[in-house]
Protein backbone atom coordinates (compact mmCIF):
# COMPACT_ATOMS: atom_id res chain seq x y z
CA UNK A 1 0.00 0.00 0.00
CA UNK A 2 1.18 3.61 -0.52
CA UNK A 3 1.39 5.33 2.65
CA UNK A 4 2.52 8.98 1.38
CA UNK A 5 4.47 10.72 -0.90
CA UNK A 6 7.59 10.27 1.13
CA UNK A 7 9.86 13.28 -0.57
CA UNK A 8 10.61 15.73 -3.76
CA UNK A 9 13.88 14.87 -5.42
CA UNK A 10 15.23 18.20 -6.87
CA UNK A 11 18.79 17.83 -9.37
CA UNK A 12 20.96 20.20 -8.45
CA UNK A 13 24.83 21.46 -10.12
CA UNK A 14 26.37 21.79 -7.06
CA UNK A 15 25.54 20.98 -4.00
CA UNK A 16 27.17 22.97 -1.72
CA UNK A 17 25.60 26.31 -2.59
CA UNK A 18 21.71 24.79 -3.26
CA UNK A 19 22.13 23.37 -0.05
CA UNK A 20 22.87 26.86 1.34
CA UNK A 21 20.12 28.37 -1.42
CA UNK A 22 17.48 25.68 0.15
CA UNK A 23 18.78 26.64 4.03
CA UNK A 24 18.18 30.47 3.16
CA UNK A 25 14.76 29.94 1.66
CA UNK A 26 13.25 27.47 3.67
CA UNK A 27 14.65 28.26 7.24
CA UNK A 28 16.13 25.26 8.34
CA UNK A 29 19.38 23.15 7.96
CA UNK A 30 19.60 19.91 6.45
CA UNK A 31 18.83 16.85 8.60
CA UNK A 32 20.71 14.40 6.72
CA UNK A 33 23.72 14.72 4.23
CA UNK A 34 25.18 11.61 2.49
CA UNK A 35 26.76 10.09 -0.17
CA UNK A 36 24.78 7.04 -2.24
CA UNK A 37 27.18 5.51 -4.51
CA UNK A 38 24.69 2.64 -5.82
CA UNK A 39 22.92 5.96 -7.37
CA UNK A 40 26.14 8.02 -7.74
CA UNK A 41 24.96 11.24 -5.88
CA UNK A 42 25.47 13.42 -2.88
CA UNK A 43 22.11 14.22 -1.12
CA UNK A 44 20.85 16.36 1.46
CA UNK A 45 17.51 16.27 2.68
CA UNK A 46 15.72 18.90 4.32
CA UNK A 47 12.55 18.36 6.52
CA UNK A 48 9.50 21.22 6.97
CA UNK A 49 6.94 19.65 9.26
CA UNK A 50 6.36 16.11 8.02
CA UNK A 51 7.09 16.46 4.53
CA UNK A 52 11.08 16.36 2.92
CA UNK A 53 12.93 17.89 0.22
CA UNK A 54 16.15 16.26 -1.47
CA UNK A 55 18.76 17.53 -3.42
CA UNK A 56 20.78 15.75 -5.26
CA UNK A 57 23.76 16.42 -7.28
CA UNK A 58 26.44 14.04 -9.08
CA UNK A 59 29.40 12.46 -7.96
CA UNK A 60 30.02 10.23 -10.82
CA UNK A 61 30.45 10.92 -14.48
CA UNK A 62 27.62 8.96 -16.35
CA UNK A 63 25.35 8.97 -13.15
CA UNK A 64 22.04 9.06 -13.97
CA UNK A 65 21.77 12.81 -12.24
CA UNK A 66 24.00 13.74 -14.24
CA UNK A 67 22.59 12.85 -17.44
CA UNK A 68 19.48 14.66 -16.27
CA UNK A 69 21.19 18.02 -15.76
CA UNK A 70 22.60 17.55 -19.38
CA UNK A 71 19.37 17.28 -20.94
CA UNK A 72 16.81 19.06 -18.47
CA UNK A 73 18.93 21.11 -15.68
CA UNK A 74 17.96 21.65 -12.74
CA UNK A 75 14.79 21.20 -11.10
CA UNK A 76 12.49 18.82 -10.67
CA UNK A 77 13.80 15.00 -10.85
CA UNK A 78 11.66 12.74 -8.80
CA UNK A 79 8.67 12.54 -6.72
CA UNK A 80 9.12 9.43 -4.00
CA UNK A 81 6.01 7.30 -2.68
CA UNK A 82 6.70 5.51 0.49
CA UNK A 83 5.32 2.17 0.75
CA UNK A 84 4.57 -0.47 2.87
CA UNK A 85 6.26 -3.48 0.83
CA UNK A 86 8.49 -2.81 -2.51
CA UNK A 87 7.60 -6.59 -3.43
CA UNK A 88 4.08 -5.82 -3.50
CA UNK A 89 3.87 -2.92 -5.43
CA UNK A 90 6.46 -4.09 -7.40
CA UNK A 91 4.07 -7.04 -8.78
CA UNK A 92 0.94 -4.87 -7.76
CA UNK A 93 2.04 -1.96 -10.28
CA UNK A 94 3.87 -4.38 -13.07
CA UNK A 95 0.16 -6.09 -13.19
CA UNK A 96 -1.39 -3.08 -13.98
CA UNK A 97 0.96 -2.19 -16.75
CA UNK A 98 3.63 0.31 -15.34
CA UNK A 99 7.26 -0.10 -16.21
CA UNK A 100 9.87 -0.13 -14.25
CA UNK A 101 13.93 1.34 -14.33
CA UNK A 102 14.57 -1.73 -12.47
CA UNK A 103 12.54 -4.51 -10.19
CA UNK A 104 15.21 -5.17 -8.02
CA UNK A 105 15.31 -2.78 -4.76
CA UNK A 106 18.85 -1.52 -4.25
CA UNK A 107 19.85 0.78 -0.79
CA UNK A 108 18.74 4.41 -1.08
CA UNK A 109 19.17 7.59 0.68
CA UNK A 110 17.61 8.10 4.21
CA UNK A 111 17.49 4.49 5.08
CA UNK A 112 15.18 3.51 2.29
CA UNK A 113 15.17 0.71 -0.27
CA UNK A 114 14.11 2.10 -3.63
CA UNK A 115 13.03 1.09 -7.22
CA UNK A 116 11.95 3.55 -10.07
CA UNK A 117 9.16 3.25 -12.07
CA UNK A 118 10.11 4.41 -15.58
CA UNK A 119 8.33 7.98 -16.75
CA UNK A 120 7.37 6.67 -19.88
CA UNK A 121 4.53 4.52 -17.89
CA UNK A 122 3.95 7.49 -15.81
CA UNK A 123 3.67 10.59 -18.00
CA UNK A 124 7.18 11.62 -17.92
CA UNK A 125 7.15 11.93 -14.26
CA UNK A 126 9.87 9.78 -12.58
CA UNK A 127 8.35 7.97 -9.83
CA UNK A 128 10.24 6.64 -6.93
CA UNK A 129 8.82 3.76 -4.78
CA UNK A 130 10.66 3.51 -0.51
CA UNK A 131 10.14 1.32 1.75
CA UNK A 132 12.02 1.84 5.55
CA UNK A 133 14.68 -0.55 6.04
Amino acid sequence: MIKKVEHIGIAVKDINSSTTLFERLLGVKPYKTEKVLSEGVNTAFFGIADQKIELLSSINKGSAIEKFLESKDEGVHHIALLVDSLEFEIKRLEGLGFQFISKTPKEGADNKRIVFLHPKSTNGVLVELCEEI
